[in-house]
């Protein structure tokens, strides 16, 4: 479904290039949990900014359903993301002003959707990650957990075939991470979503099939 070939990835900051990414090579498959695993600074970010068509890499290849997406346009790209790729960041990015309901269906509205569908589905992923009863809730009436799990409602909002997730739970405690990452697995085996997530916490095993581990941005074989 995803695979990535050679992968690099070099930040220049002035005069000094750091490698982020060196020659990282994986494949993903379609229903995976897949866990970028590694300590802080270990490119698993950057790694998943390059599978998720949000940064590009300095070399190497990215291949989506068959196709080299690196070599796809910028304007390509944007489309691909909006229309086939869902992102959980760690700092859950939901709109203030705007209810729960409301920041779920907003991604609807730039895809052209007909209003009650978007509409609609916004309710039925409110009610699937256990909010429906708190739709109408602007995000600082509701807890980190809540929080994060509204941000999953609006990444499914597209239907997205792979759903990445960079550190869901970094900003949360532990009864509220078990829920979201429950929520995470849900989904996987309830509606097929293929899910590719970065952490640092070994624990965090539990919730994958599949790993890639990173030190100094080279993969290992295994997370020490």
């Amino acid at each position: 479904m995803l695979s990535a070939k050679n992968l690099t990835r070099i930040y220049k900051m002035g005069n000094v290039e750091v490698k982020a990414l060196t020659d990282v090579s994986l494949s993903i498959e379609d229903g995976d949990i897949t866990c970028i695993m590694g300590k802080s600074g270990s490119g698993k970010s950057t790694l998943l900014r390059q599978l998720g068509l949000i940064d590009n890499p300095t070399s190497g290849q990215i291949i989506l359903n068959g196709q080299d997406i690196t070599k796809l346009s910028d304007g390509t790209k944007a489309r691909l993301r909006l229309a086939h790729l869902g992102y959980i960041f760690q700092e859950f990015a939901l709109l203030p002003e705007l209810t729960a309901y409301e920041n779920v269906y907003l991604p609807g509205m730039m895809l052209s959707s007909k209003k009650i569908d978007y509409r609609n589905r916004a309710k039925e992923l409110l009610e699937v990650v256990g909010l429906g009863a708190r739709m109408q809730h602007k995000p600082k009436e509701l807890s980190g957990g809540e929080q994060q799990r509204v941000a999953i409602a609006r990444a499914l909002i597209n239907n997205p075939r792979i759903l990445f997730a960079d550190e869901p739970c970094a900003n949360l405690d532990t009864i509220a991470s078990d829920k979201v990452m429950g929520t995470l697995v849900k989904l996987n085996q309830e509606m097929g979503v293929t899910i590719v997530f970065v952490s640092h916490d070994p624990d965090d095993k539990k919730y994958a099939n599949r790993f890639i581990f990173l030190k100094d941005g080279r993969q290992v074989p295994e997370y020490i």
